[in-house]
């Protein structure tokens, strides 16, 4: 539908220099002698290449070239000189404008064939999570920040066990292909995992044995030399502590939820990831850990008391929202961070998708242009009464 509305916009477009040809063309033959308005005829041309292909563009220059050829019949002759220069130069610019409409279209191509194979990545790498799992309702929004992407170093995922649901919400460090990689690692191993281990502590380490195990390829590793330390802004972060320095090795914070189906609450393990804000009866609270574990790819030297998971209550009628780093440092024109604890109350009784759509209008309503400086994600999940 968008792209036969997107055709029908540039047919009418080239009723633009077609009335230019026209208007050239008539001023000129009835202007004065000394006044040549020629020239202007290549502005047809060269405004149809920059949104019509190159068949239509050639088309338009050959007419503006058949109406300076009809000027100089009707004003002195085809051999007069400065009708022949005016000519000459006129098909000069039309074959170039032609040329250029040809690689413009052929980008196009390219940009709407990357596209589609990003929203492919997208499906498999990042897949939506669905509406109801178990007893819980769930939504989540994911924001690229790079332009055109479609995915990032952002992740979440849902699995059910035999007890209930299990959740995971992470963060790369860096961005690219790199980032997009270790996320896609991080997930497949999760989807892997989730449903054969028995506690979260025994999860985290198959994460951690995966993540650590693709540093130690050579390859791998070479990829990440020369990554950044960081995201701009991170020991400014607020309320969150500062990520310890790297030397060219990656790392992912990482929030794991394990949520039973018959209990009133819900189990965490935090890796280094903002803590996830907990809705109650228009209230927020933030639950953090109380020994909170390094990101994946360090907890290998964690203790192992951070790897314990923290429980929380999580009764019916409750949401958890779980968010990125991308959220909480979006910035506004002057540079203040977005408030979500604040911002979340607002929208506290709405329904986990309309929550998500009210938040992601305002994130993007806080920055400037709405644009983000970094990937963000958020996940929200509400306990529905059981059965």
């Amino acid at each position: 539908m968008q792209g036969h509305e997107q055709e029908h916009r540039r047919h009418a477009l080239v009723a633009v220099p077609i009335g230019l040809i026209v208007v050239v063309t008539v001023v000129d033959i009835l202007a004065p002698p000394e006044v040549h308005l020629g020239p202007f005829l290549v502005a047809a041309p060269a405004v149809t290449a920059s949104f019509a292909g190159p068949r239509t563009t050639g088309c338009i220059g050959l007419l503006a070239v058949l109406a300076q050829a009809a000027v100089a019949v009707v004003r002195t002759s085809l051999t007069d000189l400065n009708h022949t220069f005016q000519i000459i130069a006129l098909i000069l610019i039309s074959v170039f404008v032609t040329f250029f409409s040809h690689l413009r279209e052929r980008h196009e191509k390219e940009m709407t064939q990357l596209r589609l194979v990003a929203q492919a990545a997208q499906e498999v790498v990042l897949r939506p999570l669905p509406a109801r799992i178990g007893t819980l309702r769930v939504a989540s929004v994911y924001l690229a920040a790079e332009e055109e992407a479609q995915i990032g170093g952002d992740l979440f995922a849902a699995a059910r066990t035999a007890r209930g649901t299990r959740l995971i919400i992470g963060d790369v460090r860096g961005k690219g292909m790199e980032a997009v990689g270790d996320a896609a690692l991080v997930l497949g191993a999760f989807r892997a995992a989730a449903h054969r281990q028995d506690e979260l502590p025994l999860l985290v380490s198959y994460l951690e044995g995966t993540v650590s195990s693709d540093l130690d390829d050579p390859e791998s590793a070479g990829a990440r030399q020369g990554r950044r330390p960081g995201h701009p802004g991170e020991a400014e972060r607020p309320g969150l502590p500062e990520r310890p320095a790297q030397t060219g090795e990656a790392f992912i914070t990482a929030a794991l939820l394990d949520i039973p189906d018959t209990a009133p609450v819900l189990h965490l393990v935090n890796c280094g990831h903002p803590p996830p804000l907990l809705l109650r009866d228009g209230r927020v609270t933030s639950l953090d850990v109380r020994v909170p574990a390094p990101p994946l790819g360090l907890t290998e030297f964690a203790d192992p008391a951070a790897l314990a998971p923290e429980t929380f209550p999580f009764a019916a009628g409750d949401l958890v929202l779980l968010y990125t780093d991308g959220v909480i440092e979006a910035r506004d024109a002057s540079g203040a961070f977005y408030p979500l604890a604040e911002r979340v109350s607002a929208f506290a009784d709405e329904d986990p998708q309309a929550l998500l759509r009210s938040l992601r209008r305002d994130l993007l309503a806080h920055t400037p242009h709405g644009r983000l400086g970094d990937d963000a994600a958020m996940v929200a999940i509400r306990r529905m009464p059981g059965k």
